[in-house]
């Protein structure tokens, strides 16, 4: 009857090892990023909320896709620092593409906001996507 209890170490093990790196990614990504996010997001700024919450998700759906398809807690981890790679590619190439982007997050412009969290969604998505075997 309660059979399918078998798996929970398994659970929570995986559930551990992906909140691990969901919270890792999101202090690296405070404490690296030219703009203080959180203090921003405390005095009301959408854009920071829109960039930091975008940039949440790009890594948390590899990193989800990961879970369903690696063969063990290591190769997880694996997945998910490659995730933090994409994501930070997709940060370079914004830099490269718009220029200051502390500057536009600061002074709170959305459009630039949507612009980047549409690109760190769609680096998400496409990573998730190539998490195969």
């Amino acid at each position: 009857m309660l059979d399918y209890l078998t798996t929970l170490p398994a659970f929570l093990i995986y559930l551990g090892v992906a909140s691990a790196l969901l919270l890792g990614f999101m202090l690296a990504y405070a404490l690296l990023t030219p703009q203080r996010e959180m203090p921003l997001i405390r005095q009301g700024n959408i854009s920071a909320s829109v960039v930091f919450g975008s940039t949440v998700l790009g890594f948390a759906l590899p990193v989800a896709s990961a879970v369903a398809h690696s063969v063990s807690p290591l190769d997880l981890a694996l997945w998910g620092a490659i995730a933090c790679v994409v994501q930070a590619l997709a940060s370079l190439i914004l830099r490269l593409a718009i220029g200051d982007l502390r500057a536009h997050i600061e002074a709170d412009r959305v459009a630039v906001a949507i612009t980047m969290a549409s690109l760190k969604l769609a680096f998400g998505i496409l990573n998730a996507a190539a998490i195969v075997y």
